[in-house]
């Protein structure tokens, strides 16, 4: 890359990015050039970050769900979204690593990032999720998973918690890990 000109992704940010993510220099450099198309000041708000997000399920209501991903990812809290968290953003919920996909999973679950989940935060995010099913989709889920709240207490169950109990980070890894119906719960895979 030579000497870094402005409007260019800086090296100290591309280097960490080819550490941290499965993406090539060359990916990571076309992903910057439309980002600084699409976002001139660098950053992207929660909304242009929903309008995004939505574009990835036009048959559904992914705004609810789009603002708990934007949370997570929003590690410095200020309201919008840089370029790496972007990119972390796309690579956590695309492609990462089993393990870092739920650390990731957990922080979208920990809404008041207090470092726990409880069954309270579990439903609100199984509700974001099922607003991003389509209907006819919805009419094939099983009878104990057809509505947000049966899916949340499925997956709570899955824990073996009492219902104002709550999970740590490494003991919510280590339940979806071990069973793949609560893998499958705390995300939503369209049906091919």
């Amino acid at each position: 890359m030579g000497n870094s000109k402005s409007g260019a992704v800086s090296k100290e940010i591309l280097e960490d990015l080819k550490l941290n993510t499965k993406f090539s220099e060359t990916e990571i450099v076309q992903w910057y050039e439309n980002f600084k198309k699409q976002c001139p000041t660098g950053r992207i708000s929660k909304e242009e970050f929903q309008t995004i997000y939505s574009k990835f399920f036009p048959e559904s209501d992914a705004n609810t769900y789009a603002q708990h991903v934007f949370r997570s990812f929003d590690t410095n809290d200020d309201g919008t979204l840089d370029f790496k968290e972007y990119i972390i953003a796309l690579h956590m919920t695309s492609t990462g690593k089993t393990t870092r996909k739920l650390e990731w999973a957990f922080s979208l679950f920990d809404v008041d990032k207090n470092g726990y989940i409880t069954k309270s935060e579990v439903s609100e995010i199984c509700t974001a999720i099922f607003k991003l099913i389509p209907k006819e989709e919805m009419e094939k889920l099983p009878e104990d998973e057809n509505t947000a709240q049966k899916r949340a207490d499925k997956l709570w169950n899955y824990f073996d918690k009492g219902d104002n109990d709550r999970i740590a980070e490494g003991e919510f890894i280590q339940g979806v890990l071990d069973n793949d119906d609560a893998l499958r719960l705390i995300q939503y895979s369209p049906l091919k």
